[in-house]
């Protein structure tokens, strides 16, 4: 039960609600470890990842309720500060504890946070930013121990605009004491929905989504209620996977305005598409055209975990593609499985170097991770005949049921 079985060659029609943002909701759950009371969260996607988190807050001795996609987190009574290896190296995210832990008891012991085979993303940049803030490190070789009296503010210049680092940072300035500045924060729109959480909570943040971020530590923060914004990356694998299908989709809640570095480039492969306040349309009604050249950035521009997805259709498009990747070393890991399904696609150092065949043949592949297997559906949505993806575990870390939105817009998909 853990493979997807597909049969390419569907029109993919219709309409799908896109559901709450995965990279929004992780370190807006380990906010609320801040806070001394109750906290209603909205639109929380029913994914392994947030169940992960779930795990670990209820470690912590916080309670954890759902109802349908609301969870409510009460953190009144935080009775440990030590999480099992096991739960933090299944997760990455679930580094965003650390700061969060630390504005709230000034203590944690954790191990190295994992859950990814995608690029090294060491934690560095966010023990070297709270060493600065007073927290002494105690690293071993599996697990490391941080410690501190009071958090102090800081001015603080990130060498690379990190999302984790600048998350990690802002957890735990809201209560430190004094001001903390930020420079070159990265700008993701994630950062602005943590914040704009905090802030409903009590915080004083200044520049949310910009270079330069400014805390104001305050005493407490209070009860607060958040709707989490769609998923810009599950919206955007779908409407690659239209242009991948062919067909006209409407992804409703689709966040448009945070999807901009993909649609132009949908646009230039062949897509039609159209903007309201209610999502994101395309329809695509001939064979796609290349892009000579597309490269992942961070924020705002075309984000790496769209890579994937985006080479997947590229291998069908007319003519050659070029796609470099800047984020993560490791991430060119589905080319040898779109091999196997026919795919013309070479790589050298950081490029992958691509010439667009005609259609691509079912075959069986295996999901390594999570954005790799979400583009191993968008390829079996156009391949010829079935396609077979094994470790299905791997996509459900971000995506809540791609099987069942997938196949309401008309694909021929199923869990087996």
């Amino acid at each position: 039960m853990d493979s997807i079985h597909m049969y390419g060659g569907n029109f993919l029609r219709g309409e799908v609600k896109i559901q709450g943002s995965k990279n929004a909701v992780l370190p807006i759950m380990a906010a609320a470890l801040l806070i001394k009371g109750t906290c209603v969260i909205k639109n929380c996607p029913r994914i392994a990842d947030v169940y992960l988190m779930q795990n670990l807050l209820q470690e912590l001795g916080c309670l954890v309720t759902w109802s349908e996609n609301t969870v409510t987190i009460d953190a009144s009574n935080v009775i440990d500060s030590a999480m099992s290896g096991e739960s933090v190296s299944s997760m990455r995210s679930s580094v965003m504890l650390l700061g969060a832990m630390l504005g709230r008891i000034g203590e944690v012991f954790m191990a190295y946070p994992g859950g990814c085979v995608i690029g090294k993303r060491p934690i560095d940049l966010h023990l070297s930013a709270l060493k600065e803030m007073g927290v002494e490190i105690m690293e071993q070789e599996h697990f490391f121990t941080a410690k501190v009296g009071r958090l102090k503010a800081m001015d603080y210049t990130l060498p690379f605009p990190s999302v984790g680092a600048t998350e990690n940072i802002i957890l735990a300035a809201v209560l430190a004491e004094g001001t903390t500045t930020i420079r070159g924060a990265a700008k993701e729109p994630e950062i602005t929905a943590l914040c704009e959480f905090l802030r409903a909570a009590g915080a004083d943040i200044e520049g949310a989504g910009e270079q330069t971020v400014v805390i104001k530590g305050v005493k407490e923060l209070r009860e607060t209620r958040y709707t989490v914004p769609g998923d810009r990356i599950v919206a955007g694998t779908y409407l690659i996977g239209a242009l991948a299908a062919g067909g006209s989709i409407f992804l409703e809640k689709a966040p448009s305005e945070h999807m901009k570095a993909l649609l132009k480039p949908a646009a230039q492969m062949g897509g039609t598409i159209t903007i309201n306040k209610g999502g994101v349309g395309i329809d695509v009604i001939r064979r796609l055209e290349a892009i000579p050249y597309l490269k992942t950035e961070v924020y705002d521009g075309f984000p790496t975990d769209l890579q994937s997805p985006i080479m997947a259709a590229m291998a069908v498009a007319h003519g050659d593609s070029v796609l470099e990747e800047t984020i993560f070393e490791n991430r060119f890991r589905i080319v040898d499985e779109l091999r196997k399904m026919g795919a013309d696609i070479r790589t050298e150092k950081n490029k992958a170097y691509i010439s667009g065949i005609e259609r691509l043949k079912g075959a069986v592949v295996e999901a390594e991770e999570l954005r790799g297997g979400a583009a191993l559906v968008v390829a079996g949505l156009e391949a010829e005949g079935e396609t077979v993806i094994k470790n299905r575990h791997f996509i459900e870390r971000g995506y809540e049921d791609i099987c069942r939105d997938l196949r309401n817009l008309g694909a021929d998909i199923n869990i087996r």
